[in-house]
């Protein structure tokens, strides 16, 4: 069953951003997926949103579901018939709402599992715990007006590079290929932060100095829509 378009809004968005060996990067991805490179490193990170009122877009927002969710990924490209295109990969998914674990995979796209969320926040400072199984993250930091980076010369610089890779693949149910999940929004502003404490068992699992941490990007209050993509046919082949 296809995907329907879904209406939510981003109420927070924590992207948390790491330097990464590129051939590392490259061992952690399927076929048909290079990493995106920025300079000589790659980039990865962890999507730290919560979504409200989620909901098919011919549906009212008043009964949506909302959800913290955390999705570690890796900035990505691949060649289709258009050239270049980019995006994220994203190995699974965590979420605090059963919803979307029940429909991963056949209404939503790729793997998602259940994971238990506390969040701490203010109008400047965000702290978010994020544990299941196979997961850890940590992530305390605050608004500011400071940009501090070793990938990115400017925030906007790092804005338009996230904006560019809006497009999701993860591996679809039985693990043999990709699904996509493409998000839009007309409206797009990222902040940066003071970085106070992050710890991820993922990247934190690499091999010493694989992984470096660069920065931290918060958005708030954003309208989106996500959208189910195909990838392409020459390269939807066997990612095991």
């Amino acid at each position: 069953m296809k995907m329907p378009t879904l209406d939510a809004t981003i109420s927070r968005r924590l992207l948390v951003n790491y330097r990464l060996d590129p051939e590392v990067a490259q061992s952690l991805l399927p076929s048909g997926l290079r990493p995106r490179l920025v300079g000589d490193a790659a980039v990865g990170g962890i999507c730290l949103l919560r979504l409200s009122a989620v909901r098919p877009q011919w549906i009212g927002a008043n009964v949506g579901w909302s959800a913290e969710n955390a999705a570690h990924r890796i900035a990505v490209e691949w060649d289709d018939e258009s050239g270049t295109r980019n995006g994220v990969f994203i190995p699974v998914r965590h979420s605090s709402s059963r919803l979307p674990v029940v429909l991963g995979g056949t209404l939503l796209p790729g793997r998602h599992e259940h994971a238990g969320f506390s969040v701490s926040e203010s109008p400047s400072r965000i702290t978010i715990d994020a544990r299941a199984l196979d997961m850890r993250v940590h992530a305390d930091v605050s608004d500011s007006t400071e940009w501090v980076s070793r990938l990115f010369g400017t925030l906007g610089e790092a804005s338009a590079f996230q904006r560019e890779g809006t497009i999701g693949w993860s591996p679809a149910k039985g693990g043999k290929t990709l699904d996509g999940l493409e998000l839009s929004t007309r409206q797009w502003e990222v902040g940066a932060t003071e970085i106070h404490d992050i710890g991820s068992s993922y990247f934190d699992s690499l091999p010493p100095g694989a992984a470096e941490l660069d920065h931290v990007l918060v958005m708030r209050d954003v309208p989106v829509k996500w959208s189910a993509s195909e990838f392409p046919k020459a390269r939807n082949q066997s990612i095991c």
